[in-house]
């Protein structure tokens, strides 16, 4: 017999939850159990095509309607915690907007958030978006768009549409040149960041800045 974890069961509630399930509607619990059993994750579950999700018992239009607005909700939730003049809190904020603007993305994007002395956001940028083999990043385009701010610091960050967050030697050259272009206009680079399937990886953590 499988042994069921805190997590696991807590997916459960939460999908039934979101399903409907009640004391008068009891079946929500058991469809989402029987979901999550099928799809192995919650992640994995919310990714499925609607083909495969109205193939469930269970699960009609207004269910999978409810499904699909999920990631979204999450999403635009985590985008918030970063608004335009708002001080980065923790870097915990600034990885919880980065996984849900990147992680779920099939395609690699570079992006860079500029931010004043203070460490207030100025502005967020999807600077270049590439195929899930890489991307071509330019440091110039990176200097331009941090003067025209009037950044003084900059944070890095893309996507690697494989799920591992784990810095390639391209990216450790980049991340270099960037650094060393913003240095000659007297921009800070505080951190590249990595964003994999659900995590992420911080080169300045890892000592390559």
């Amino acid at each position: 017999m499988k042994h069921v974890t805190n997590k696991e069961s807590t997916d459960v509630q939460l999908l039934a939850a979101l399903l409907g399930a009640s004391g008068s509607n009891p079946s929500g619990r058991e469809t989402a159990s029987k979901l999550l059993l099928r799809f192995g994750s919650l992640r994995a579950l919310l990714h499925a095509n609607n083909a495969d999700l109205l193939a469930c018992a269970g699960i009609g239009r207004t269910r999978l309607g409810a499904l699909r607005a999920l990631p979204k909700l999450a999403r635009r939730y985590f985008e918030e915690s970063l608004p335009c003049g708002e001080t980065i809190q923790s870097p915990a904020d600034t990885e919880a907007f980065l996984k849900a603007r990147m992680q779920h993305l099939e395609h690699e994007l570079f992006c860079c958030l500029y931010l004043d002395n203070r460490h207030r956001v100025l502005r967020f940028d999807e600077l270049f978006r590439g195929t899930i083999d890489g991307t071509s990043v330019y440091p110039r385009e990176v200097v331009k768009e941090a003067l025209s701010v009037n950044a003084a610091a900059v944070i890095l960050a893309h996507n690697h549409p494989s799920g591992v967050a784990e810095p390639s030697q391209a990216d450790e050259r980049i991340t270099r040149r960037i650094k060393s272009a913003l240095e000659l206009v007297d921009i800070r680079l505080l951190d590249h960041l990595i964003v994999g399937n659900g995590e992420t990886t911080s080169l300045a953590s890892r000592g390559l800045l």
